[in-house]
């Protein structure tokens, strides 16, 4: 593997073919392949099961073309055997096989396609490189369907009673880039249940693929496709929310399939003594949500439940932070460092040039003449050596760089191969174990930018080789060693907000061995939650959380600071620095890290006569009533809960995720209590995802009563004489219906606190709801583009506990990273200031997008400061400032006109 360089041969001339799996077996592959396309590390395997040399001795071909010789037929298995002191599962899953269903005809009928096999079509890596066809003939369809629900919710056929919550995102996903992939107008539409955009900004998205992209949204529950023997199409019949028959035909249907623990993976589970729910995934706890039924063997991603890739993400991070808890006294005791020789000083040097062209097997010298560019590049002022190498990523290549280095006495490096965003840091390995700084180097992407894009015009691509490693080496003869400082890192984290989310990371945290600060607004800990009355599977929650309050007050490595607020914090990764006030008590605290878990409020709602009735609650007041045995709730006979108060509304256009949950369990507790009570849930999407989904299913069979509702007919509740009257136009019937509940139950909003202040002070960005942004949505959800700096539980989007508690654990998880170092460095590619040029006007400092600059009384003036630490090298500032005082190392104007002065010659 070391030896394999991902050149291709191998493949090319192997002549043995399969089905491709990776490709949902739409295509063939060869023996010899790279799994998928983005494999990281990109190596070439074999396939034992099918390769003519291992299963009967003949061919061989591959090891005979390999220009590496990175083929060994006499490797044979290892078993290894390694010791650990936590260990992580994440199996993932298994997404449903339709087979099962004989009414979907998916094997007969071959415009019949999984959600998995689509999204293959829809990649430019697919089967049919990124071009909207079906499978039959090769034809752009017109009209495609989405069946939602396959293999979830269903204990007919399949037994998976619950939903798999992320095929309604998937399927609007998978529609709206089929309308922008299609040549024509393309006619998508979604046949649902229920619509599930209950994760952050999906209701946005829901919407927009509504209203902006014209996707059509039909809540119906498909029987029976049937094709048209001549043209393949598929007839699909239903009935529509009106009781009318209805008949249409799409030239293709993509069936919604869900997750499921495959037989092997439950089999693993059980020699390995981890214990399965129902649904043959992880057992876990509300408050536990990633350890295992096993000490020391922590879960996550779909093995735990099925969930989507953010959350995915954060629960791999919690896990982690469970491990590092276990581990923590074991920290660095493996660790070895790296020594790399004494930095050459080249300051009183002329540019001696290397430039080194790759090669790459043919992979670019089979479009690009390398020796036509090797001797072009002989000619350039400053090149004093010039090599071609077959593979310069390879190991042996990269020792034979260094000793070159070192014997030609070179200063600055060029090579000329494929992409940095791959490479460059290898490169820049290889200078600094030859004794150079490694930002005197540079790329020429001749792979990327002419072998690949321009195959047929050998001639061109060649010229344009040329002129890329004339500008590259125009580029490098002027790039001076840049510095990479070191900055001391304070390990203790400050977390805000002392709420379940913010003790949770305190505790992971400290748990770890870092001190943390905890700061809470308000007279005591505990936050939403001690006002929670049981979890779904009968936790007490405010009796959970006030252990945690003990676990979190008698840690002594938790310093707990409630009825506080922050005045003011500076400073950057590893070198905060905050004050707060507690009871008129200024503090001034040093920390590394900080964990944003301010949490959020209650919606109070101004509609359904909430405040005027003492028999009208919110959600946290029905719990706070039943938790108490209030006499309310002890007499009621009746009650009526209506969903999406405040959520899904124009101006607060998302779900809060947790509602339709919680009056679930609510109706449940209160038909423990009287099971001839009525009770009525009005509803616009019943979005019990995951696991939840058993419970809605346990109400229904309850008697628990459920009457839908559209957001343009909204229920209406008024006072007649002593009595509440609710009116809700039942859908189906087409009819208003009236009943008149002891007890009414808003399941209002969960809506932001004014996260402004910190906003500001921290320079953390807030999304148009009033929720704090993360880095990434899906590779970075509990960091800020602001280093060092982290989010959990409400504050970030509304969640249930458990999803709350896996966050702050992540959180922790991703701080410890910073507070585990004892130093830092700091990045040398960043902005610098000419102080002779700037006046000090400060216009680049409020552009900034991470606040790295600041305006100085100096002994000149006033002039912009750059705290290097803080800056990520964008270039924004210098775009400002017309004094041109601002540039970017590595970038500088010089540098980038010599760079066009090459090309134009």
């Amino acid at each position: 593997m070391d030896k394999c360089i991902a050149c291709g041969v191998c493949t090319e001339k192997c002549p043995k073919k399969v089905d491709d799996p990776y490709n949902e077996n739409m295509v063939k592959r060869k023996a010899i392949y790279v799994e998928y396309p983005q494999a990281v590390p990109l190596k070439y395997a074999i396939d034992p099961e099918i390769c003519l040399y291992l299963t009967k001795g003949k061919c061989g071909t591959c090891a005979k073309k390999c220009p590496a010789g990175a083929i060994n037929f006499d490797d044979k298995e290892e078993k290894v055997t390694i010791s650990v002191g936590s260990v992580i599962l994440c199996p993932g899953f298994t997404p449903f096989d339709p087979s099962k269903f004989d009414n979907y005809k998916y094997i007969e009928f071959p415009n019949v396609v999984t959600s998995m096999e689509y999204e293959r079509i829809l990649s430019s890596t697919g089967p049919f490189q990124g071009h909207l066809v079906r499978v039959s003939d090769h034809e752009e369809p017109k009209k495609i369907a989405w069946l939602q629900c396959v293999g979830s919710r269903d204990m007919n056929k399949c037994d998976h009673p619950y939903c798999s919550s992320v095929c309604c995102m998937y399927a609007i996903k998978e529609a709206v880039i089929s309308k922008e992939h299609a040549t024509d107008e393309l006619d998508a539409a979604i046949f649902f249940m229920d619509m599930r955009t209950n994760g952050k900004d999906f209701e946005r998205y829901y919407d927009r693929a509504r209203e902006e992209h014209g996707v059509r949204f039909i809540r119906s529950r498909i029987h029976t496709i049937v094709e048209d023997p001549e043209t393949h199409d598929l007839i699909l019949e239903y009935v529509d929310e009106k009781g009318g028959k209805k008949v249409e035909t799409f030239n293709m249907v993509v069936l919604s399939v869900g997750m499921e623990s495959s037989k092997e993976l439950v089999e693993f589970s059980d020699r390995l003594g981890i214990e399965l729910n129902e649904d043959n995934f992880a057992r876990t706890e509300i408050f536990n949500p990633v350890e295992s039924s096993r000490k020391g063997v922590y879960v996550c991603g779909a093995f735990q439940e099925p969930k989507d890739i953010p959350y995915s993400v954060m629960e791999a991070s919690a896990a982690a932070c469970e491990a590092q808890t276990r581990l923590s006294d074991a920290r660095n005791t493996l660790v070895k460092t790296k020594t790399y020789p004494e930095e050459k000083d080249i300051s009183a040097e002329e540019p001696r040039i290397g430039v080194f062209v790759c090669k790459c097997g043919t992979n670019i010298a089979g479009t690009v003449d390398v020796p036509a560019v090797a001797e072009y590049v002989r000619s350039l002022p400053g090149v004093v050596y010039v090599e071609e190498n077959l593979f310069t990523c390879s190991q042996d290549t990269q020792d034979k760089m260094t000793e070159i280095i070192k014997k030609e006495g070179l200063n600055r490096v060029v090579v000329a191969a494929c992409t940095p965003k791959t490479h460059e840091p290898l490169f820049q390995e290889t200078l600094r174990n030859a004794g150079l700084n490694q930002y005197l180097f540079e790329m020429a992407n001749i792979r990327n930018q002419c072998s690949w894009i321009h195959p047929q015009e050998k001639e061109k691509a060649t010229e344009k080789a040329k002129e890329l490693v004339h500008m590259a080496v125009a580029k490098v003869g002027l790039l001076q060693p840049l510095s990479q400082p070191r900055i001391p890192v304070n390990n203790t984290a400050l977390v805000i907000g002392g709420g379940i989310s913010g003790m949770m990371s305190a505790l992971g945290l400290a748990d770890q061995g870092f001190r943390a600060h905890l700061v809470e607004q308000s007279n005591e800990l505990g936050g939403n939650a001690l006002r929670l009355y049981e979890t779904p599977k009968g936790d007490k929650i405010a009796d959970r959380v006030k252990e945690v309050v003990k676990r979190v007050e008698n840690n002594p490595l938790i310093d707990v600071y409630t009825n506080t607020t922050i005045s003011q914090s500076t400073g950057f990764v590893g070198n905060f620095e905050t004050d707060i006030s507690q009871n008129g008590n200024d503090l001034h605290l040093k920390h590394g890290a900080v964990v944003v878990a301010v949490g959020a409020q209650e919606y109070k709602p101004d509609e359904y006569l909430y405040g005027e009735d003492d028999r009208i609650f919110t959600h946290l007041d029905f719990d706070q009533a039943l938790s108490s045995g209030d006499e309310r709730v002890d007499k009621a006979k009746t009650a009526v809960f209506i969903q999406c108060v405040g959520s899904r509304e124009p101006e607060r256009p998302y779900c809060s995720k947790i509602c339709c949950t919680h009056s679930v369990t609510s109706a449940l507790k209160l038909k423990e209590k009287n099971p001839e009570m009525d009770i009525y849930i009005l509803y616009r999407d019943m979005r019990t995802y995951g696991r939840r989904e058993e419970l809605y299913a346990e109400a229904r069979k309850k008697g628990v009563i459920f009457i839908r509702y559209d957001r343009e007919r909204k229920p209406k509740v008024v006072k007649d004489g002593q009595d509440i009257a609710v009116t809700i136009n039942d859908l189906i019937l087409d009819r208003d219906l009236e009943i008149r509940p002891d007890l009414l139950v808003l399941a209002s909003a969960i809506v932001p606190r004014d996260n402004s202040v910190i906003s500001k002070m921290l320079k953390l960005s807030l999304n148009d709801d009033g929720f704090f942004t993360e880095a990434h949505a899906k590779l970075r959800p509990v960091e800020f583009t602001t280093d060092g700096v982290f989010l959990a539980g409400l504050a970030h989007y509304p969640k249930p506990i458990e999803e709350s508690i896996s966050q702050a654990k992540a959180a922790a998880a991703r701080a410890a990273v910073t507070l585990s170092k004892e130093e830092i460095t700091v990045e040398g590619i960043v902005s610098q200031v000419d102080v002779s040029l700037c006046r000090g006007c400060g216009l680049c400092v409020p552009l900034c997008p991470y606040g790295a600059l600041e305006v100085r009384d100096t002994e000149q003036g006033k002039k912009v400061h750059v705290t290097e630490v803080l800056c990520k090298g964008c270039g924004v500032c210098a775009a400002t400032c017309y004094q041109h005082a601002l540039s970017i190392k590595s970038y500088t104007d010089s540098q980038l006109e010599a760079q066009v002065d090459a090309l134009l010659g």
